[in-house]
């Protein structure tokens, strides 16, 4: 999805939703609570949506902002936060250059501000924790990614996880602070001392189908076009099941 518009100075959402309606077909009201940076080009936005009925790691939902003049913007965003966090969810958005809905959330929308969302959607690229995950991401591809990780950690789950992810260098590595031994960071321009740069490759992923768990791996690859190709190239080649591979692009 590429944003080509110039936002609005400031959206305003009309009058709440019947919170009693928990249908995904449903607009909620969304409200930022919070705000994090990740990234030199990413942060976190807390949203508090006291209907949301829950989502699987995984999903993604639609956000519709309103402008004052009635101008209407929406937008697929994937969900960053575990499914967990009751009445909360969080999403993890890239500033994308002349983007109208990513530029008002970076520039504009402050805490106490509302949106308005609708979801959870589609269940393809969901990952209820029944089976071993191998997941694979590429700049703000680790999103729903790590929807996946935090509710492996949540619910302390004994299934195998692994997440490969690739970032321009460690300062734009979205998440860094979370990332435990379950992860692989590959940086493609520059990278700590002792750390080989460059792009992700066969070296990165035959390791992990090496150490297939009980059931083999379920991959989850998610980032641009290219990447995703690129990864998934990647996995058929060191073995992994063409039917055992989900995939989510952006572009």
């Amino acid at each position: 999805m590429t944003e080509t518009f110039t936002p609005p100075t400031r959206f305003a959402v009309p009058g709440r939703i019947d919170v009693s309606n928990r249908a995904a077909a449903v607009w909620q009201t969304a409200t930022i609570t919070e705000i994090r940076r990740e990234s030199p080009h990413a942060a976190t936005f807390r949203l508090a949506v006291p209907a949301w009925a829950g989502h699987l790691p995984g999903q993604h939902l639609m956000l519709r902002l309103t402008a004052e003049d009635g101008y209407v913007a929406q937008r697929h965003y994937s969900i960053a936060s575990a499914p967990d966090d009751a009445g909360h969810i969080e999403l993890t958005l890239d500033h994308v250059e002349g983007g109208e809905v990513s530029g008002w959330f970076h520039t504009v929308a402050e805490p106490g501000d509302t949106v308005e969302v609708r979801g959870p959607l589609s269940g393809f690229f969901a990952w209820p924790g029944d089976r071993p995950a191998l997941l694979i991401g590429a700049g703000s591809g680790v999103v729903p990614l790590m929807s996946m990780l935090r509710h492996h950690r949540a619910r302390g789950l004994d299934v195998p996880l692994r997440l490969l992810v690739s970032a321009r260098s460690p300062e734009e590595l979205i998440y860094a602070r979370e990332y435990g031994a379950e992860t692989t960071p590959v940086f493609t321009r520059s990278a700590p001392e002792d750390v080989p740069v460059g792009r992700m490759a066969a070296a990165h992923v035959a390791p992990l189908l090496a150490e297939q768990p009980p059931g083999g791996w379920e991959a989850y690859v998610c980032g641009s076009n290219g990447f995703a190709e690129h990864a998934s190239r990647l996995l058929v080649a060191a073995g992994q099941p063409v039917h055992r591979i989900r995939i989510e692009r952006f572009g």
